[in-house]
């Protein structure tokens, strides 16, 4: 396993490759079981794959958040070497961000809302990295996990809109035995807290129940009302349609996604689920 430090030296690792097919698994560290998903779907389809393992800077708006983010390079490391990965992209932040740069992308709608409208410029950071990361690796598919869905539709736009030539792959959420989703911030939740945060999942499945049995709408309320019994006050509980993320109030013949935030103890916790038509 190559590490490459450096936009020239991961080119470099990249060249001889370039016949075959390659994919890239964009990461923050922290690796956890999803990851570890969507790395083993990488390996099983592409000839090379790359992983970058770079915290963004630009994705944060809170300076405690991004300081405090959990990072162990040779723990994830380790994980990509066992999960047969050929080169990770490990750069720093000067890399990618050098003094006096000053172009940003930023997908203008999609980017506005749910997430967005809670972290403001957040998306605008995250579509940034991930167009550097396909012109830097020129990937023929990246993979990322669906509980990030708002960043999927996201990214997807973006390639889109900007003609890049890269399939976006989004695999299932991973959980917990508990029906938590696996995320990095999982690490920061106390007991209690870790106890709390299932009320998530529970309240996506009541959704997933109603709405399959007549009522979307009901769906969202008994939800609600299962935060509540767990004294979690989301910053948003929503059905959207899963491909543009534009409101909907009943099932229609496309998928829906529910998508939930909410501040459990001290942390950010964010859950969603895809109902199929």
């Amino acid at each position: 396993m190559i590490v490459s430090r450096t936009v020239a030296d991961v080119r470099a690792a990249l060249a001889p490759g370039r016949d075959g097919w390659i994919g890239l698994v964009p990461t923050m560290g922290a690796l956890h079981g999803g990851h570890e998903a969507l790395l083993g779907a990488a390996r099983r389809s592409c000839d090379t794959v790359v992983m970058s393992l770079f915290v963004n800077p630009a994705q944060f708006g809170d300076p405690t958040d991004l300081n405090g983010y959990p990072r162990d390079e040779g723990r994830d490391l380790e994980i990509a070497r066992a999960a047969g990965i050929d080169v990770v992209f490990a750069p720093s932040a000067a890399e990618l961000y050098p003094p006096g740069y000053q172009t940003w992308v930023e997908v203008t709608e999609l980017g506005a809302i749910l997430e967005g409208a809670h972290r403001p410029g957040h998306f605008r950071g995250v579509a940034t990295i991930c167009l550097k990361l396909f012109t830097i690796v020129r990937p023929d598919v990246a993979y990322f996990g669906q509980k990030d869905a708002q960043q999927v539709a996201v990214i997807r736009r973006m390639a889109r809109d900007l003609d890049f030539p890269v399939r976006i792959e989004a695999l299932p959420i991973v959980r917990e035995r508990d029906g938590l989703a696996m995320s990095s911030r999982n690490a920061y939740l106390d007991d209690d807290d870790r106890v709390r945060a299932t009320a998530l999942s529970r309240a996506l499945r009541r959704v997933e129940q109603d709405a399959r049995s007549g009522s979307l709408a009901a769906g969202i309320e008994a939800g609600r009302s299962e935060l509540a019994a767990a004294g979690i006050d989301p910053e948003y509980f929503e059905a959207r349609d899963a491909e543009d993320l534009a409101p909907v109030a009943e099932l229609d013949g496309r998928p829906v996604l529910v998508a939930v935030a909410a501040q459990v103890g001290g942390t950010r916790l964010i859950d969603n689920v895809v109902i199929e038509p």
